[in-house]
């Protein structure tokens, strides 16, 4: 079993109700990583609704920060159609909502596949070419050791935070794989969209970045293979900021979107 699997497995403990084990693998500043977070329960609700296992749409808010141990993720079917289902769920430590969740499923493969679109596919140099995020500096590899559980290759010119170089253009890109070398599908996607580090560090703000809301959009399966990631800001305001994301699949299709409002560093 990949790591990755073994690390978001849930249990079914009731009829609506999984258990999980958050893993302190995927720690990163105060808390475990949100888009890992967000696996999980996209995990349950996908094991919950075998007929429907794809997210389609997932709008989560996160209500304070988890810590590696038990967790559980409770599930409300608000609506079974016969294409789609709409899920409340909720991740809970002890007595503590973690996240509170409102998810669309369906299933990828039902859908057309007809595509019309004007973004753009992002540039990135050869994987080869790009700076690989084993060399992060130690101080960011500390306090962020989830960064071992992913492979990711920089676009060499959004990497000058490491080295106090900050290009400041509010953009971050990145080749992206998991470690273990799991291919990506639907539900991982859900954990790509909030992998790359916060795109404040390109502003020359490094540190946690708490995320207060994010939605993902799953739009296909991905194709096996390197995902690219691009995360982009444009409006840093209030002591927050949004940061949008793209990831796109190893045969040139846009398979996730998201946006998400987050607290700059402190």
């Amino acid at each position: 079993m990949h790591e990755y699997d073994a690390q978001t497995a849930v249990t079914a403990t009731g009829a609506s109700t999984y258990a999980a084990e958050l893993s302190d693998g995927w720690h990163v500043g105060g808390g475990i990583n949100g888009g890992y977070l967000l696996a999980i329960i996209g995990r349950a609700i996908s094991e919950h609704l075998p007929a429907k296992p794809h997210p389609l749409s997932v709008s989560a808010y996160y209500l304070s920060a988890s810590v590696a141990g038990p967790a559980e993720v409770a599930l409300d079917v608000r609506r079974d159609g016969g294409s789609m289902a709409t899920v409340a769920a909720d991740l809970r430590q002890g007595d503590a909502t973690r996240i509170t969740a409102l998810a669309t499923y369906g299933d990828l493969g039902r859908l057309g596949d007809d595509v019309r679109t004007t973004a753009e596919e992002p540039h990135l140099p050869p994987v080869e070419e790009c700076v690989p995020s084993s060399m992060a500096p130690e101080e960011v590899r500390r306090v962020a050791p989830l960064m071992q559980r992913f492979d990711m290759r920089f676009h060499p010119d959004h990497v000058g935070w490491a080295v106090g170089e900050p290009g400041r253009t509010g953009v971050i890109s990145a080749w992206f794989k998991l470690a273990d070398g799991r291919e990506p599908d639907p539900v991982s996607l859900l954990l790509a969209v909030d992998a790359l580090p916060p795109v404040t560090f390109d502003l020359g703000m490094p540190g946690w970045a708490p995320t207060l809301e994010l939605t993902a959009h799953v739009r296909a399966v991905p194709a096996p293979g390197w995902l690219k990631v691009r995360h982009a800001t444009r409006n840093v305001a209030g002591g927050m900021f949004e940061e949008d994301c793209e990831v796109w699949d190893s045969a040139g299709r846009l398979v996730a979107q998201s946006r998400q409002l987050a607290r700059q560093p402190r």
